[in-house]
């Protein structure tokens, strides 16, 4: 599946739309102080253990709003958007976007 932050795909037609697509992944109060008791790579004022779990939200959400895509008909998303929020001391990475059917 093809996703883009861009609002087309170069040679492709967009020949239908099916809506706004999200995907989500929380990480827990719990993580971050797993992650802060236990790091030993901090340098620099950067965290491995804690870019890490970033990453791994952010391909949660990426691949929830393709399966989102998927099953409203799309074979591709357009206009993606990552968010991150925090919430009553909980991170949240959102990924939305429109899927839609390239031709």
């Amino acid at each position: 599946m093809i996703t883009t932050t861009t609002p087309s795909v170069e040679g492709r037609r967009i020949t239908a739309y099916h809506g706004i697509v999200v995907g989500e992944a929380i990480l827990g109060a719990n993580i971050f102080r797993d992650l802060f008791a236990g790091i030993t790579d901090i340098i620099g004022g950067r965290s491995g253990a804690y870019e890490e779990e970033l990453g791994r939200a952010r391909t949660v959400a990426l691949q929830e709003m393709e399966e989102r895509a998927r099953q409203a008909g799309g074979n591709a998303v357009v206009g993606v958007d990552l968010d991150y929020e925090v919430i009553n001391n909980m991170l949240m990475v959102s990924a939305s976007g429109t899927a839609v059917t390239l031709e």
